[in-house]
């Protein structure tokens, strides 16, 4: 096999690689955007109930459930865990502008 011939099968693999990567990304996006419209539901009715936007010992449990999720994975757990917590915050605001009645 010749370098030219190695250097088109690598770049050939590169390009499969990268289309899994952004099919994977455009899915991981799409199953955000579902999640938040759950969680704007959840937001709701706290709002119309005046339940608290955040919820401790809820989120303690899906860290501790997500943690595991990733371990089972082969995910850092610590990684997995900053973005929950990265999205949890997310939600909260959402939760406290719904709170607000803006």
């Amino acid at each position: 096999m010749s370098e030219s011939d190695i250097g088109s099968a690598v770049h050939g693999e590169l390009e499969r690689l990268r289309d899994s990567i952004d099919n994977i990304d455009a899915a991981v996006v799409h199953m955000l955007a579902e999640r938040f419209k759950c969680t704007q539901e959840v937001g709701r009715l706290k709002a119309e109930h005046r339940m608290p936007p955040a919820d401790p010992a809820r989120e303690a449990r899906q860290i501790a459930r997500l943690r595991q999720l990733a371990e089972n994975a082969k995910l850092d757990p610590a990684f997995a865990e900053k973005l929950l917590n990265f999205i949890i915050a997310e939600v909260i605001r959402h939760h406290e502008t719904l709170a607000n009645g803006e």
